[in-house]
């Protein structure tokens, strides 16, 4: 759905009813004084001698109401704000923050109806519009969102929370590339101005994912939280990019966050489901969803994916291809159930996987992996070397790039892999014995020696008993080597 919209106009708005500050509620608070003397003043003129009092009644309550949104105390302001708008039903300042009130909570019918009557009663403000059209926007009313959040933007060329909802529309509708860089191009110059907030940060890097660029995605996030180290919409989209880089750890520890932020939500549990599935803990997953009552159709569908990716009955999971050649999950669960008994043809579905999804590493990486366990060694480095440019921090790509180069002889190279990962791991032992053995071979004889002696440290004595039996009887001819070499100084 394209959406033009002109945004040289600038003005600023009051405040940021997304994330208030005592400031900008202070400033509000004059205004919001003012302007409800007035509208009680027009009322009638036969309650005119009264107005004042009660104005003043419904500011007091309305600042009550402000100070416990601040507080967190999201119930308490909803009551406050709903006394307030009992005094003076027509206060559109009191409508917004009722409904970001009650769309933190996530109750975004009540949201709705509270922007909707914000709108009503001031029918040019931007931030009531750019409030509404986010709430449409997440209810999937894409048609009736537009307009709004077009609108909004005309009114003010900076006006954070529509150009964030405009960039979710465009996203969500799977606009073309050259919508989203369009966009792009209008919200960046918005991020290097004075206090960007964390929601403009959030709109460039969901736009700079759309586009497939995540390492600025992933930079423009982390901006994002250092503003608001809270921000939901920042933690979810780090997730969701960690999941494409098949680093389940990172995506586990923002699922974890989001889970406290908002109350165990829907979304926030099932985005932890998928984090234990990525790094394994399918049980653990499928256990965590079962939690989640009234599920969604899409944590049903993601249930059932995750079923049928721990299948290891290849046949079964093939035949379900027929009416769905292109399910990533049973692509990516034959890539790996083939990769020791039929390289080859783990070979093929790993490719698959990968041409089904070109927006996420994921199969990439499984697609790699399998060209290691096939001996395709060369071709392994070439393609995670090409990984690495868009995931230089992925631990995954590392180990299979560390092997793939080690298997080669190549161990100045491997040597530098190996390095990393220790810093990334300190305490996994088995890096210890490869990087010993790049040392060994590269003739480092007191480097091989001091990794060959930590991984003694950190080995387990029962899962690597081999690995023990073969640097133990490697030390002593390393010892004779070093003093030989010593010696020779």
């Amino acid at each position: 759905m394209p959406i033009n919209a002109n945004i040289s106009h600038i003005s600023v708005e009051m405040f940021s009813s997304r994330n208030p500050n005592r400031f900008a509620i202070q400033c509000l608070n004059k205004l919001v004084a003012i302007a409800v003397l007035c509208t009680v003043a027009l009322a009638s003129d036969a309650v005119a001698q009264d107005s004042s009092d009660t104005g003043d009644d419904a500011v007091a309550v309305f600042n009550q109401g402000q100070d416990a949104h601040e507080k967190g105390d999201l119930q308490i302001a909803i009551e406050l704000y709903q006394k307030a708008l009992k005094i003076v039903p027509d206060f559109p300042e009191a409508e917004l923050q009722l409904g970001n009130a009650f769309l933190a909570l996530g109750r975004l019918d009540e949201a709705e109806t509270a922007f909707r009557k914000a709108t009503e009663l001031r029918a040019d403000w931007s931030l009531a519009m750019a409030n509404l059209g986010s709430v449409l926007v997440t209810k999937e009313h894409f048609a009736e969102a537009a307009p709004l959040l077009i609108k909004a933007v005309e009114l003010d060329g900076q006006n954070f929370p529509a150009l964030s909802a405009m960039a979710e529309l465009l996203l969500r509708t799977n606009a073309k590339p050259a919508e989203l860089q369009k966009m792009l191009e209008s919200v960046t110059p918005l991020t290097t101005k004075a206090n960007p907030t964390a929601g403009i940060w959030i709109a460039r890097a969901s736009l700079e994912n759309g586009l497939g660029d995540l390492t600025a995605a992933k930079k423009s996030i982390a901006a994002a939280i250092a503003i608001d180290p809270k921000a939901k919409g920042a933690l979810f989209l780090r997730a969701e990019i960690a999941l494409k880089e098949n680093d389940g750890s990172t995506a586990e520890q923002s699922a974890k966050l989001l889970e406290g932020l908002t109350g165990s939500s829907e979304r926030a549990v099932a985005l932890h489901a998928r984090a234990l599935f990525n790094t394994g803990k399918a049980e653990e997953a499928l256990k965590l969803l079962d939690t989640i009552s009234n599920p969604g159709k899409e944590t049903v569908a993601l249930k059932a994916a995750m079923i049928a990716a721990t299948s290891s009955n290849g046949v079964e999971l093939e035949a379900s291809l027929i009416n769905d050649p292109k399910n990533v999950s049973v692509l990516e669960r034959l890539c790996s159930v083939y990769r020791v008994s039929d390289p080859s043809k783990a070979l093929d579905f790993c490719r698959r996987a990968a041409e089904a999804e070109p927006a996420s590493i994921k199969p990439s990486i499984g697609y790699g992996a399998a060209l290691v366990q096939a001996k395709r060694y060369d071709e392994a480095v070439a393609l995670f070397r090409r990984l690495l440019d868009l995931a230089p921090d992925n631990y995954t790509i590392r180990v299979n790039l560390a092997t793939a180069l080690f298997q080669l002889k190549r161990f100045p190279d491997a040597k530098t892999e190996y390095h990393w990962l220790i810093d990334a791991q300190p305490n996994l032992a088995v890096t210890y014995f490869f990087l010993a053995i790049c040392h060994d071979q590269l003739r480092e004889y007191p480097d091989a020696m001091a990794n060959y002696l930590q991984f003694l440290k950190l080995a387990d004595p029962v899962q690597q008993k081999l690995e023990i039996e073969k640097v133990n009887l490697r030390i002593p001819t390393l010892q004779k080597q070093l003093k030989e070499k010593k010696a020779a100084k």
